[in-house]
């Protein structure tokens, strides 16, 4: 055979390879083997050299030919079995939109969170503004403009986390209940009347058990005025029972002693689930106690910019953990800051 019926041969041989060819892995390899650097293709033409010279330029441009027609038919099967390639990606990724969908798992309001929202929403009912205070406070602002005394248990370190300061600087704690902020709202309005809600954490160095934390939360409510009374914080904390606890909620009040009120009082609402019959939620006594409350104390209103000879006023403060629990039978607060999902699920 000749030089040329041997390029024949080769071309005839590569192309009937090439279009059993079926991805392109194989086809890289094809090229390899057929036109590439150490091909079939390239040592064939290192034969030109053994021809006669007449011969050379003839055999040579034959081998060019076959070369591009090589070349072409390459590229053509590149871009075939590329496409190829991406139509089975896309089909293998094709979504049936005829299947049922996959629901997403969603988040829950946590219950103290519920509770402080429908707190809010019920003391905003009544005209009370939602603001905040500082969680780091200055022990003034905690305890001495809210009269306690300096010999307070409360001042005590078994009672309240302080931060430790550079000597000569006051002392700074954190809050040990919301009631600070009761001073710093009133001397950013006083002399004008309010009515504020403090909703907040509080921190107290506690023993951590069934029914108490180091951090909970708390919501202080404060109405300052012209005339008013006793009865104005009694009629609040009814409409407050009743929307918390359902209609016909009743309330009272009991003696107690708070430094910052005068008088003082605990408040009580009647069993939601007895009714005030008696039953283990309220331990038989028909009624479960809530929170403290009282009148401003005169030194707490001076100390906050109010004449207490022109101005009186009611506080109190209740923990909405404790609401919830007694709300919803709940005898631990330790779930409440467990990091167990099932029980914010539970409330979701």
């Amino acid at each position: 055979m000749t030089f040329i019926d041997d390029l024949n041969a080769l071309a005839q041989e590569s192309e009937s390879t090439l279009a059993a060819v079926s991805d392109l892995d194989a086809l890289a390899e094809w090229k390899i083997r057929y036109i590439g650097k150490s091909g079939a293709l390239t040592r064939f033409s290192r034969g030109l050299g053994a021809l006669p010279a007449e011969q050379r330029p003839a055999a040579g441009r034959e081998v060019n030919q076959v070369r591009e027609g090589l070349e072409t038919a390459f590229a053509a099967a590149e871009t075939r079995l590329k496409a190829a390639a991406q139509a089975a990606e896309l089909a293998a990724d094709q979504i049936d939109v005829t299947m049922p969908g996959r629901t997403p798992a969603v988040g829950y309001v946590h219950l103290t969170n519920q509770v402080l929202r429908q707190v809010e929403q019920i003391f905003g009912e009544m005209g009370f503004q939602v603001t905040e205070s500082p969680e780091v406070e200055l022990d003034a602002y905690n305890f001495s403009l809210l009269n306690f005394a300096d010999d307070h248990p409360a001042r005590d370190m078994q009672d309240t986390f302080y931060v430790e300061t550079p000597a000569g600087m006051p002392s700074v704690l954190l809050r040990t209940h919301t009631s600070p902020g009761q001073i710093r709202v009133m001397r950013e309005r006083a002399p004008e009347p309010l009515r504020i809600l403090l909703p907040g954490k509080v921190y107290r160095n506690e023993q951590v058990t069934v029914r108490s934390e180091m951090m909970f939360h708390q919501f202080e409510f404060l109405a300052v005025g012209h005339h008013i009374t006793m009865g104005d914080l009694k009629g609040t904390l009814a409409y407050f029972a009743e929307r918390m606890y359902g209609p016909g909620t009743r309330v009272r009040l009991r003696p107690s002693f708070f430094p910052f009120t005068e008088p003082s009082a605990e408040m009580d609402v009647s069993c939601f689930l007895c009714k005030g019959a008696g039953c283990r939620i309220c331990k038989q006594a028909g009624w479960l106690e809530i929170g403290g409350c009282g009148m401003v104390h005169p030194t707490v209103l001076r100390n906050g910019g109010y004449d207490p000879n022109l101005f009186s006023g009611f506080a109190g403060g209740f923990g909405p953990e404790r609401i919830a629990m007694l709300k919803y039978g709940i005898n631990d607060i330790r779930l409440f800051y467990g990091g167990d999902a099932r029980f914010v699920e539970m409330f979701g």
